[in-house]
């Protein structure tokens, strides 16, 4: 009979780690922002029959990467927990907080257990106050730890670059449509720093918005509610960009009366502005 490999405890947590984040690499990122009114959920998510951002509770929503079969699961005892959670107790006491803590115990015996292999997924659970203070957000990684996020986060593919975006650009404050270009904006930005042009029917948008007067504040932006947000950004974006435009030839054409050669310069320029305006469309 022959001795079996020793692998030491370190190692082996250490390859089951590695194993998980390189299939939550594989996925299409998830950005979430919180904005004024809510906090807003913003997907790369080609499929209109599975969704990335689902509703957990009246005040409560979810979104993950991943392998699709596991988070579903888990989707689905989130909705079984708070249920039940609600209907013993009270709705009030269906909490974000207390959610994330049965996703990490779930995901922690998963992860430490040597009888089957760890998940593959990366959740967020979100839940929205009555001030935007009160909003709660919670990341939990394969492993069932919990972070405790403020004002965005991103999970999934090129998550580290893109929450490094966003912690520049991610203000207090910003209205819906705001909030929706700068995660769209984060969204179409390639590993290697190029950008990429995502439309409507790539992306899944969802908000939990604290204005609604039902009870479940849960909403998805869809069809021509969402084309019309994302065609005011690109009108926003070509009108501020035909504005810089007009204001390098007004100074072109300030240098020209000094310098015949000024004229040729502005004119050159309003050539490269137009060509980087239109960009590659992937």
């Amino acid at each position: 009979m022959s001795t079996p490999f020793y692998v030491s405890p370190q190692q082996a947590m250490a390859d089951r780690a590695e194993y998980a984040r390189k299939g939550i690499a594989r996925g299409r990122s998830v950005v979430v922002l919180q904005y004024t009114d809510g906090v807003v959920f913003v997907a790369e998510n080609p499929s209109r029959a599975l969704h990335k951002v689902s509703e957990i509770y009246d005040r409560i929503a979810f979104a993950a990467v991943g392998k699709y079969n596991e988070f579903e699961n888990l989707r689905i005892g989130g909705v079984r927990y708070a249920d039940l959670r609600g209907y013993t107790y009270d709705r009030e006491d269906v909490t974000a907080r207390g959610l994330a803590n049965v996703y990490a115990q779930t995901l922690g015996t998963i992860f430490s257990s040597a009888a089957e292999k760890p998940y593959e997924v990366e959740l967020i659970v979100a839940e929205v106050g009555s001030a935007p203070e009160d909003d709660q957000i919670y990341r939990l990684p394969h492993d069932g730890s919990i972070v405790d996020e403020h004002g965005s986060v991103a999970v999934g593919g090129n998550a580290d670059q893109i929450s490094s975006y966003l912690d520049q650009r991610h203000r207090d404050g910003m209205t819906l449509a705001e909030a929706l270009k700068l995660a769209v904006d984060s969204l179409s930005r390639d590993t290697n720093g190029g950008e990429r042009t995502l439309t409507a029917e790539q992306l899944e948008v969802a908000t939990l918005d604290r204005t609604r007067p039902q009870q479940r504040k849960f909403k998805r932006i869809l069809g021509r509610q969402l084309s019309r947000l994302l065609d005011e950004h690109a009108a926003g974006d070509a009108g501020a960009a035909g504005d810089a435009a007009g204001a390098e030839s007004e100074a072109g054409a300030g240098e020209s009366g000094a310098s015949g050669k000024g004229a040729k310069g502005g004119k050159a320029g309003g050539k490269d502005d137009s060509k980087g305006e239109s960009g590659p469309l992937l």
